[in-house]
């Protein structure tokens, strides 16, 4: 039996502005997917799902999921006729909207895989195939999700014309955050159209707006690079400001985001597709965390406590 593992992770900056050839910076976060992959007599393919879940995220993911899988079996070159391949998906990253879900399950499906049949993949290969299996959720995925999930870490990422661009960033030392759950899953191709629409139809509007994105990024790196975790959690603040300038917040990330923010977070937005899904606090004290994530759960909304630069 062959196994593979996919590592969950967190947009930090500029989902949906990467889309359009923005820098973007993403960290893995500590939870991820594993994959199991067993060849057995017969013919086709299975998956069988047994990943945590935001209520009805898997159901309504299936046709993608099917179309995903498809995808990475014939990207791959599987012998389906003469081979039957039973996956299961495992782990402690909730199958939710904003975390790299589907991400996560490519990477560790692709590993899985060339684990059972020596395939031998590198990280490289591993990550080719995982953004082939994004293609079946997102239509034209921007690869960041992908890359997360295949490398982990922190990472400063930028999809240019033909090609992506990525570095891996250092952390003096793991920080600790907060997600909140909204419970909303999120159609990340209809949100993501969405964004294009809009900017296609209002540019004036729209391009201060990226120009901002651009520039907030490159400071946000110093931040990091600096370990200047106020400044950085202002940049958050004003990254979330400009993705609700693009319409992917809802009230109930805003709603988190604000209470996160009240509770003592250095700073807090929406991350992912939006719409739904998560928000990100950052909240650098195993106290401050706990108080954040105590007060999200008060609320009635799930939170995950966990860390960035792991």
């Amino acid at each position: 039996m062959g196994t593979g593992i996919g590592f969950g992770k967190v947009i930090l900056f500029n989902e949906h502005f990467v889309v359009h050839g923005i820098p973007a910076i993403v960290s893995a976060i500590g939870a991820n997917t594993t994959a199991l992959v067993e060849r057995q007599n017969g013919s086709g393919a299975e998956i069988k799902d047994n990943r945590p879940e935001t209520p009805g995220y898997k159901a309504e993911k299936l046709a993608e999921q099917k179309e995903s899988f498809d995808k990475m079996l014939r990207f791959m070159g599987i012998d389906t006729q003469h081979n039957h391949f039973k996956v299961i998906l495992e782990g402690d990253l909730i199958a939710a909207s904003g975390v790299g879900a589907s991400a996560a399950s490519c990477a560790a499906i692709a590993r899985a895989f060339s684990d059972e049949l020596g395939l031998g993949f590198s990280d490289e290969r591993v990550n080719e195939v995982a953004y082939e299996g994004e293609k079946g959720y997102h239509g034209t995925p921007s690869g960041i999700d992908n890359t997360a999930a295949t490398y982990g870490g922190l990472i400063w990422y930028k999809r240019e014309a033909n090609s992506q661009h990525m570095e891996r960033m250092k952390l003096k030392k793991p920080v600790e955050i907060v997600m909140g759950n909204t419970g909303i899953v999120a159609d990340t191709k209809v949100v993501v159209a969405g964004v294009k629409e809009r900017r296609e139809k209002e540019p004036e509007k729209y391009a201060p707006v990226f120009e901002n994105a651009a520039q907030l990024v490159q400071n946000a790196r110093k931040q990091l690079e600096t370990f200047d975790l106020q400044e950085l959690g202002t940049s958050m603040n004003k990254n979330h400001a400009l993705l609700q300038e693009i319409g992917v917040s809802c009230n109930e990330l805003d709603m988190l985001v604000d209470l996160a923010r009240d509770c003592g977070a250095f700073g807090a937005k929406m991350t992912g597709t939006g719409r739904g899904g998560y928000m990100v606090a950052l909240t650098p004290d195993s106290d401050l965390q706990e108080r954040v994530a105590s007060e999200i759960e008060k609320k009635g909304f799930q939170a995950l406590r966990t860390m960035i630069g792991i």
